[in-house]
């Protein structure tokens, strides 16, 4: 990373050292900077709208813009887009010059002005409960993922859980001899998020024991949350020492269908 990327960095960490408004996700020579702060803004009906602002600074930057998620349970699918979007724009205009503190005094200063605009999906009562109907993305969703291999499991499993906590993803990382499953919840796009930063990262080692992307992850099954389906309080790794052991935990997550669907055939 640049110099003025790691300067950036304390910056940031003194600028926002309340309870919870900054943790670093991952740092590395190789994949830059992961980190989220969290903020309020003002919204449309005058409150103040809570904003977890996901940013990833990539060896490049401030030469090339860097990536941005944002999340809200006060604000709809389409109006975290629109904010994504503004404060990409935004972006674009400061490259070459640490750009984050600024974004984020930015995003505090504009938010209304953002879900004023037409297509943003915004209304005089923001928030979950003015989410268009009939997109089929509100609420919980459900994927099971499939690793092929971990050769790097300690600093892969600790990326997988910090990226399940920045994202307010549930569920579980498991472990049955050579299968690697991984049961997420939460909203889509946070899942979508997710599998970004899954395919993205040099969270893994190749044969030769460089550091390398994942390449083998495949998303098995997605759907929404199903009222018989058990609500995963936190995300925990579980590992067994037989795909019979692994059966009875779909089991209690009320998932033994998806179980007998996908899970026997990864047995080589």
């Amino acid at each position: 990373m640049a110099g003025s990327a790691r300067e950036e960095l304390s910056a940031l960490a003194a600028i926002f050292c309340g309870p919870g408004e900054w943790e670093v996700l991952s740092c590395s020579e190789t994949d830059g900077a992961v980190f989220r702060i969290l903020t309020e803004a003002r919204g449309l009906t005058e409150a103040d709208v809570p904003l977890e602002l996901v940013f990833h600074l990539p060896v490049g930057y401030p030469s090339c813009l860097p990536g941005i998620s944002v999340r809200s349970e006060r604000l709809t699918r389409a109006q975290r887009a629109a904010v994504r979007e503004a404060l990409l724009e935004q972006a674009r205009s400061l490259l070459s010059e640490p750009m984050v503190h600024q974004l984020v005094l930015w995003a505090q200063q504009n938010l209304r002005h953002i879900l004023a605009q037409p297509g943003s999906g915004g209304g005089p009562g923001e928030g979950p409960s003015e989410a268009p109907s009939g997109s089929g993305d509100e609420g919980p969703w459900l994927a099971l993922l499939h690793l092929d291999h971990m050769r790097a499991k300690t600093r892969y499993v600790r990326a997988v859980r910090q990226w399940a906590s920045a994202l307010g993803l549930t569920g579980r990382l498991l472990f049955a001899g050579k299968v690697i499953l991984i049961l997420l919840q939460g909203l889509r796009d946070s899942i979508k998020e997710y599998l970004v930063l899954q395919k993205t990262s040099k969270v893994d080692v190749d044969s030769s024991g460089q550091k390398c992307k994942e390449r083998m992850v495949s998303v098995l099954f997605e759907r929404k949350v199903q009222p018989g389906d058990t609500r995963f309080p936190a995300f925990e790794v579980k590992e067994f020492s037989s795909l019979d052991a692994l059966q009875k935990e779909f089991e209690t997550a009320g998932l033994e269908r998806l179980f007998h669907e996908f899970v026997p055939g990864l047995v080589k």
